[in-house]
């Protein structure tokens, strides 16, 4: 049976994912503007990426710090950051992005990125009449524990387009994203991007691709060519 929904990460699969050291330096800034210009670079790391409220906590522990009032401020510059490499033409679409014109189904994205980002980007590179509906965080500390792995946001985005798990097909470039989309009980697709060269997968995804090319030859994926 044909998907009745294709979903999708944003980062690393649409869009190309900006550099660890981009994000490390906003997450220092937002130490820097609630009073910590020095904090450790081992705590930088931490709440760069993969961040968990118990990471949080315990960072913030050490400063300090307001979990909450630092979370926020993290997001504003990481957010910030991010749309300053789009700008910048340091952060694109890939080449193969047009595919996603092929798809016949509804399609959306479910993204660990800010909400706000999400919007901007896909603003910015106007396309963002080709996806409903965009999923990302809010800068709370509830949305940590609501990112993929767990599927709650998917599971938002299957509601509102009206169809069950079981007839949607999420591609991501992560374990997390398979995780969320068998704990949904979507069927995966693990994109292996070049920045995914060697990344090793504990969990089998239903498939895996090279590019987004693939998706049109993929039984289920309705097109429109």
């Amino acid at each position: 049976m044909p998907y009745e929904a294709v979903l999708f990460d944003n980062d690393g699969v649409l869009v190309e994912p900006v550099g660890h050291s981009v994000l490390r330096r906003a997450t220092w800034e937002a130490f820097d503007a609630l009073g910590v210009p020095d904090p450790d670079d081992d705590d930088v790391a931490r709440l760069s990426i993969g961040v968990t409220p118990d990471r949080l906590s315990s960072v913030c522990a050490r400063y300090g710090l307001d979990p909450s009032r630092l979370w926020r401020a993290r997001d504003h510059y990481s957010s910030h950051a991010q749309r300053v490499e789009l700008r910048a033409g340091r952060a694109t679409l890939y080449d193969d992005f047009d595919v996603v014109h092929d798809i016949d189904t509804p399609r959306g994205i479910v993204s660990s990125n800010q909400q706000a980002t999400l919007k901007f980007m896909h603003d910015f590179f106007e396309t963002a009449d080709l996806f409903d509906p965009v999923y990302g965080r809010s800068p709370t500390i509830q949305s940590l524990t609501r990112k993929k792995p767990a599927p709650y946001y998917l599971r938002r985005a299957l509601s509102d387009i009206g169809v069950d798990a079981a007839d949607t097909l999420f591609i991501g470039d992560s374990e997390s994203d398979v995780l969320a989309a068998q704990n949904a009980g979507a069927d995966a697709a693990f994109i292996r991007r070049p920045h995914r060269e060697g990344y090793d997968l504990s969990v089998a995804p239903t498939f895996e691709l090279d590019g987004l090319a693939d998706l049109l030859a993929l039984d289920g994926v309705p097109t429109r060519t």
